[in-house]
């Protein structure tokens, strides 16, 4: 394949993709020397080492944003796409962020990478200690790419989990509210891999305010009622104030019930 043709057909890739296609005889060296002919003429941009996006016609390399789930799965092939990222790519998310978040077997620090910042977590240890850490993981078209990311039923617990990584709790529920479907016998397995009765009370609490949008019965409510904590628990770890919804033993914040039926905070 020519370079031209790969680049037309590949926005974001790294070296080793490129090996592969463009000079799978020849190795690194010559592939590098094509890239790095095709960045001289303007239709390349280098974006860390070993990662590259295609320039489209007429636009200034230097000026050129690529797509950052593009990018993060270029640096990352493992990359599985978590919290508002994952809301985002499942096409729920009631905003759009420059910051991009997913799991890989490498953790990282926070870092920028031509103006996008970045953040590889690692996988929740209490997945890995059930070899679960694939569960709730599913395929979504980007561009070019298959992209894997996390989905509904791991991202709803993702975000009670880490509520700072999903833009807060009110805008979270609005946004995990629109799902249009979650299997709850798959959420019931990640909850017990997962094993902390704030999240079973955290989803209880979910899953009995939208209960008739995703169809949830009294048996779903009663298998959770099982795992129900003793201790009356925050929604928020940073949480002060709020209303305890006593089915679920909750502290949630009141922004959260507003609009409800009075007598739904205190079921």
């Amino acid at each position: 394949m020519d370079t031209s043709t790969f680049l037309q057909m590949h926005r974001v890739f790294n070296l080793d993709e490129a090996v592969q296609v463009l000079a799978p005889s020849g190795g690194r060296k010559a592939t590098l020397e094509r890239l790095k002919y095709s960045a001289a003429c303007g239709k390349l941009k280098k974006l860390a080492r070993g990662v590259y996006a295609s320039v489209p016609p007429g636009v200034e390399a230097a000026k050129f944003q690529p797509d950052r789930f593009l990018v993060a799965a270029a640096l990352r092939p493992d990359a599985v796409f978590s919290h508002h990222s994952a809301l985002e790519l499942l096409g729920a998310a009631h905003s759009e962020w420059r910051l991009c978040t997913a799991y890989s077997a490498r953790r990282s620090q926070p870092f920028d990478l031509d103006g996008l910042e970045l953040r590889f977590l690692s996988h929740p240890q209490s997945l890995v200690r059930h070899y679960a850490a694939d569960m709730g993981i599913r395929s979504v078209h980007r561009l070019d790419r298959e992209l894997h990311v996390t989905g509904p039923e791991r991202t709803l617990i993702d975000g009670f989990r880490r509520p700072d990584l999903v833009g807060g709790l009110a805008e979270f529920v609005e946004s995990v509210a629109g799902f249009s479907v979650l299997e709850l016998p798959l959420l019931f397995e990640l909850l017990d891999a997962f094993g902390q009765k704030g999240l079973w009370a955290a989803i209880g609490w979910f899953l009995d305010t939208y209960r008739t949008t995703f169809y949830v019965s009294d048996e779903d409510l009663a298998v959770i009622d099982k795992h129900v904590p003793k201790a009356p628990l925050y929604l928020a770890r940073d949480q002060r104030g709020g209303v305890l919804v006593q089915r679920w033993n909750l502290i949630v914040p009141d922004a959260l019930l507003e609009g409800k039926e009075p007598d739904e905070s205190q079921r």
